[in-house]
């Protein structure tokens, strides 16, 4: 069994993607735009080129995300976070760094009794990640 993540986006899916497989690694295994695919004759003209799925795949994870439509409207992304661990300080300030650019911080990396390095941040697409580099055990 594997549990995946899937959000929805307010039309930036390809762009969020991209800058997570910019910023993280790994690598972009979908992304399929709505006008691609039989079923979405619904939608109107300018909901074809949004996203219907996108899969990001780093070290085993997949990551996958949608654009909300006029269907289907935008709500943002609550009730859950992203989680990074990372066992490098330097890298989840890197990381964290890039994804406070143009986003919201909610807590500043810091140490805290469990972590080296632990922040709140949700990017400029949204999305809230938490970035923990725990301490070893």
């Amino acid at each position: 069994m594997q549990l995946t993540t899937y959000l929805s986006f307010d039309g930036d899916c390809r762009q969020a993607f991209e800058f997570y497989r910019k910023t993280l690694g790994g690598k972009i295994t979908d992304m399929m735009p709505f006008r691609d695919h039989p079923g979405c004759e619904g939608l109107t003209e300018q909901d074809h080129d949004k996203i219907m799925h996108a899969r990001y795949e780093l070290d085993g994870f997949a990551l996958m995300g949608t654009d909300a439509t006029v269907m289907y409207p935008y709500k943002g992304v609550t009730g859950a976070h992203v989680v990074v661990s990372l066992n490098d300080p330097a890298e989840a300030k890197r990381i964290y760094d890039a994804f406070a650019d143009g986003g919201k911080i909610e807590m500043p990396l810091q140490e805290t009794f469990w972590a080296l390095s632990y922040g709140i941040v949700s990017d400029r697409f949204g999305v809230p990640w938490m970035i923990n580099c725990e301490k070893a055990a």
